[in-house]
């Protein structure tokens, strides 16, 4: 257990930290905010446009929750602050679970403020596609898939399957899954990279040492109305029928739609869904966000000035190297925070590198 020092050192560093990223989100503009938006649904007539409506009130709803959350930990931080100031040492135990509690939602609510890039608030859209390193990858490939399923489980968002290509012999070749949730993309963006595995192969005769690879994609979910203005000509759509594993119960139909944007070379596609409308939907939506990201990357501001530019798989050096053989670790190159139980982060329990990142 800790001492009651422990305690009052870690109350007062997240105090600090709070106070600072209080100032940071505003919290008087966010009432401001609230205060117009709670008028606006108050107004007569409000409902008479649902999806403006609709959105107006998600918006007051999310804003409200975050306005009650500082004010909670603050308040909360507070109450912690002098109880410990009263409390006993040896009555410190009938405290520690409230102590830790209140320190958990603290420190949640800190990382959160950190994600304040445009759009990192949005739902992301991750994919996993395989490199080099044969069945190995493959298999790799899959459970990376399975690692991000598990993790968003854990954070409570919801996933849905956008596309995917199963492997003849084992494992994936690709996967692509519609991550929705407050911050998904903030989160996990840093996921974006390299990944890299080294075991004894199940795939060869021999079980050698082996090294394989996958590259993960993480891009933001926008909306198709953003400032992002693409000419029709630049696209090339393709119709196909959904197959594999994953296709093989979404229809019989050319449902699947795949869409190259012929002045990057960028190509997305879906197939998840039995609407070739829908998927249409999904895989512009998935373009979107990798023009965006680019155009982020390239300091650039419009699309047509991407013209030329070629996007490429770059296999780098990695960013996050799980290592199952000669012994046991996963390790995160860009911060050096590593854990020696990759069965754990198999299972998705990734937060402590994405946290690692968020902070560095």
């Amino acid at each position: 257990m800790h001492s009651k020092q422990d305690f009052l050192n870690i109350a007062e560093e997240l105090k600090a930290k709070i106070n600072l990223a209080s100032q940071k989100v505003d919290l008087e503009l966010l009432r401001k905010e609230q205060s117009e938006l709670a008028k606006q649904a108050e107004a007569e007539g409000f409902w008479s446009d649902p999806d403006t409506a609709t959105k107006v009130s998600t918006k007051l709803k999310h804003l409200t929750q975050k306005i009650n959350d500082w004010n909670s930990i603050i308040s909360d931080l507070d109450g912690v602050l002098n109880l410990l100031k009263e409390v006993n040492e040896e009555d410190l135990a009938d405290f520690e679970v409230e102590f830790e509690s209140v320190f958990k939602r603290a420190q949640e609510l800190y990382l959160a403020s950190l994600l304040d890039g445009k759009y990192d608030a949005n739902s992301a859209i991750l994919s996993v596609v395989c490199g080099t390193g044969g069945k190995d990858a493959q298999d790799f490939t899959q459970m990376l898939a399975r690692m991000y399923l598990r993790y968003t489980e854990k954070q409570g968002f919801n996933c849905t399957l956008l596309s995917e290509t199963v492997a003849e012999d084992v494992g994936l070749k690709n996967i692509t899954f519609l991550i929705e949730g407050e911050n998904a993309y903030g989160y996990l963006k840093n996921e974006h990279g390299v990944h890299r595995l080294v075991r004894l192969s199940d795939f060869n005769s021999g079980n050698t040492r082996e090294t394989s690879f996958a590259m993960v994609d993480v891009i933001p979910e926008v909306e198709l109305e953003s400032q992002v203005e693409i000419n029709s000509e630049d696209l090339k759509i393709d119709v196909f029928r959904a197959s594999g594993a994953g296709g093989q119960h979404v229809n019989t139909t050319d449902s699947a739609v795949r869409i190259t944007h012929l002045p990057t070379g960028i190509v997305v596609s879906s197939q998840s869904d039995r609407s070739q409308h829908k998927n249409k939907e999904n895989a512009l939506k998935m373009l979107f966000g990798k023009l965006i990201q680019l155009m982020q990357e390239k300091n650039i501001v419009a699309v047509d000035d991407l013209r030329g530019v070629k996007t490429e798989m770059a296999w780098g050096n990695q960013i996050r190297s799980y290592v199952l053989h000669p012994y046991k670790m996963v390790k995160d190159h860009r911060t050096g925070f590593e854990v020696s139980n990759p069965d754990k982060v198999f299972d998705g329990d990734i937060q402590s590198f994405i946290e690692a990142k968020l902070v560095s």
